[in-house]
């Protein structure tokens, strides 16, 4: 399988389900925290997170792409 655009919402729980707490109010975006690593949500403003946005949240949380497809 591959990696599809996923809705905000849709992305912030997948990561709660991996262990990640929050969304927690930033200056300019929400974070959500999983031990000592902090990792930016974006906000797409009334659009879907693309593949590449994706790509590159889950690089930075440390989260196989197999990892996240088995999620699903």
């Amino acid at each position: 399988m591959r990696l599809i655009p996923i809705r905000r919402t849709d992305l912030i729980k997948r990561l709660r389900e991996l262990g990640w707490e929050g969304p927690i109010s930033g200056r300019k975006h929400q974070h959500m925290v999983k031990a000592a690593l902090q990792l930016t949500i974006p906000n797409p403003h009334q659009s879907d997170i693309g593949v590449n946005l994706l790509k590159i949240v889950l690089k930075e949380a440390g989260i196989s792409r197999d990892e996240w497809i088995r999620r699903r």
